[in-house]
Parts: structure tokens; sequence; C-alpha cells
């Protein structure tokens, strides 16, 4: 099952990179160690999700591959970012989640990581 998801923050794109990709700024607004570098190939670990950086472009874009156990299908995410005045508008695609956690994982997506992130980068 596929995921599609927009919303905008208001904070330059490389703050928002950074939010996704910087261990200590993901604990900041994760509340949870992560293994996180923004390096193509790096294997990450974000609680209970572990992963690959596929494509990493400061700024602008972060696709990765997510691990579901066996699995036909690759379960990509692709995350852009792009400037508009004031704020950036992330755009988050998440394709061939598996059934059984699609709730959960698209309910994490909005209220544990893109809110998450835009209250942490909005607070100041």
């Amino acid at each position: 099952m596929d995921f599609e998801y927009k919303m905008e923050i208001t904070a330059d794109p490389e703050e928002v990179f950074a939010a996704l990709t910087n261990p200590f700024q993901i604990e900041l607004w994760s509340g949870y160690p992560a293994d996180m570098k923004a390096e193509e190939g790096y294997v990450f670990s974000l609680w209970d999700i572990t992963g690959v950086n596929l494509e990493v472009v400061p700024g602008k874009l972060l696709v990765q591959e997510w691990f579901f156990g066996e699995q036909e299908k690759q379960s990509i995410v692709r995350i852009t970012l792009k400037k508009e005045g004031a704020r950036t508008l992330v755009g988050l695609t998440h394709t061939h989640i598996p059934e059984d956690v699609y709730e959960e994982i698209t309910g994490g997506w909005k209220e544990y990581y893109q809110e998450a992130i835009k209250g942490m980068l909005e607070m100041y």
C-alpha cells in the first residue's frame, strides 16, 4: 500500500533536512536515540525502523528504503523539500507499506514524524 502526505514548515529546507538526518536533532524531536547519517548507502536505525539511504541531496531530497522483513517489493520513502518564501514545502511518498502495519506507519508519519519536526522547528 502507498501513502502520500504534504505539509508546510516555517523553516528553511536545510533546517528541515537536518531534522531528518542529524541524530542529535532526531533525538530532540522524537525523544529517542537515532543512528543516522546523511550519506548514500548508510544503513540507519530510528526506533524500530531500519533501512538504507538511497539518495541524499542536502536541503532538497532524501530517498530511503525501509526494511519490513521478507517482502517482494522495496518499501521506498521519498521526501522532497522545496523553499517557498519563509516556509518549506515537504512532500512525502512512501510506497509498498505492508498492509498489516499500514495504519501504524501512516499515523506515525503524520503525528510522530512530520508534526514533531514541525513543532520543534517552529518553536523558535
